[in-house]
């Protein structure tokens, strides 16, 4: 990949961007279809440096020509010409097709790479992986959500790898409710997506494990932070934010984000992300909790207080996020496919009757109805059915 500067005037704040924006050394900070938020947010980035792949810009101007001169041959204006942009558009049924082939894929990719990482092609693999798993957010958040939080509730096998993902997606969509830079954003998806880098066999290990933990399994369990960190520095991170937010991702100290180090910060976002993947997980030994169970752990502050990086995790999630089970007022259970304007009506699709027997094909159910409304959660284990995630896809 080539890198040149920034095209003059090719980014506009509130607009999609046209090509992924990136720092000297080539690391993803906004990809392509996302927006910058503000004008100053804008100036900022560009102060300290903003880069883009030459064949992206290329493709960006062939696009802008080929909106021109199609301005022309129809006769426009000259100032609507003037104003003329490409249109950025990603197909919907394309994007909805990568997301059911991907994330499988990227669970191994990650499985693979935190198990045995190699301090040759480390950064790299660890870089294509963030930004391939933020191309299939950006196309499909809920649908993403709808794999991972559902996967991650029924499958002990990788289990390091798929938490560290869906921690790392959490981390993503709360990040957007925080006052924060946008240059904390790549450190905090890769903090997250190795916080435990140094304990992923061990990881792997526990979720299988029927016995109690080990007194030389608890003091490695104990020491993961250091060991990570220490881990990370010896694969090339020397990045203080993603070292920090490593190291202090297990700190338990409620309080106000604002007071605490910008590497701190996102640790404790980590934390809050760590706490609520883990509770929607099993392991041989445990089930796993019910959605709003997990989202009040995540909530809750060591002093059963409101916590600030926890809210942001549940507003952006929901309540109920795609991927867990509902009860319905009419006395079905259902599988919640999309984040709905109301934290309390997402939409869900029936897959067992009152009667407790499954229905033939999910059926979409609109919860703002007082019949269909969302009564509570239902853990994973009390559904005895194996779901058709791809027909589920199709419904969301």
């Amino acid at each position: 990949m080539r890198l040149i500067p920034l095209p003059t005037n090719s980014v506009r704040p509130g607009r999609p961007l046209p090509f992924a924006l990136r720092d000297a050394a080539g690391h993803l900070l906004l990809a392509r279809g996302q927006t910058v938020g503000s004008q100053a947010q804008l100036e900022a980035m560009v102060a300290r440096g903003l880069w883009v792949d030459e064949q992206e810009s290329e493709a960006y101007r062939k696009e802008f020509a080929q909106a021109m001169d199609a301005m022309v041959r129809q006769d426009q204006l000259l100032g609507n010409i003037a104003k003329a942009k490409p249109d950025i558009k990603v197909s919907a049924e394309g994007a909805k097709a990568e997301t059911v082939a991907g994330w499988p894929d990227l669970q191994m990719r990650a499985h693979t790479l935190l198990r045995d990482p190699k301090p040759e092609d480390f950064l790299p693999r660890l870089e294509k992986l963030r930004e391939d798993m933020l191309w299939h957010l950006k196309n499909d958040a809920d649908g993403s959500l709808l794999q991972l939080i559902h996967q991650a509730s029924l499958d002990i096998r990788h289990y390091s790898a798929s938490h560290a993902m869906l921690v790392m997606v959490a981390c993503h969509m709360a990040y957007q409710q925080l006052p924060w830079a946008l240059d904390w954003q790549r450190p905090l998806e890769l903090a997250a997506l190795t916080m435990n880098i140094a304990t992923t066999g061990l990881q792997d290990l526990l979720a299988e494990q029927i016995d109690p933990v080990t007194a030389e399994q608890r003091s490695k369990i104990n020491d993961h932070a250091q060991a990570s960190m220490d881990l990370l520095q010896t694969l090339g991170v020397h990045e203080p934010l993603w070292l920090d937010a490593v190291f202090f991702h297990h700190a338990h100290v409620p309080g106000p984000l604002a007071k605490r180090p910008p590497g701190q910060q996102l640790a404790r976002l980590i934390q809050r992300a760590d706490v609520f993947g883990s509770r929607l997980s099993p392991r041989r030994n445990r089930r796993a909790l019910a959605a709003s169970a997990a989202a009040q752990a995540a909530y809750l502050d060591e002093n059963k207080q409101a916590d600030e990086a926890g809210a942001a995790l549940i507003k952006a999630l929901g309540i109920y996020p795609p991927g867990c089970l509902v009860r319905l007022a009419n006395g079905e259970v259902a599988v919640v496919l999309k984040r709905g304007r109301a934290a309390n009506a997402p939409l869900v699709a029936s897959v067992v009757s009152k009667s407790g027997t499954p229905l033939g094909e999910p059926a979409v159910r609109d919860t703002r109805l007082q019949t269909q409304a969302v009564t509570g959660s239902v853990a994973p284990h009390e559904l005895r059915l194996r779901l058709n995630m791809e027909r589920l896809l199709k419904l969301s």
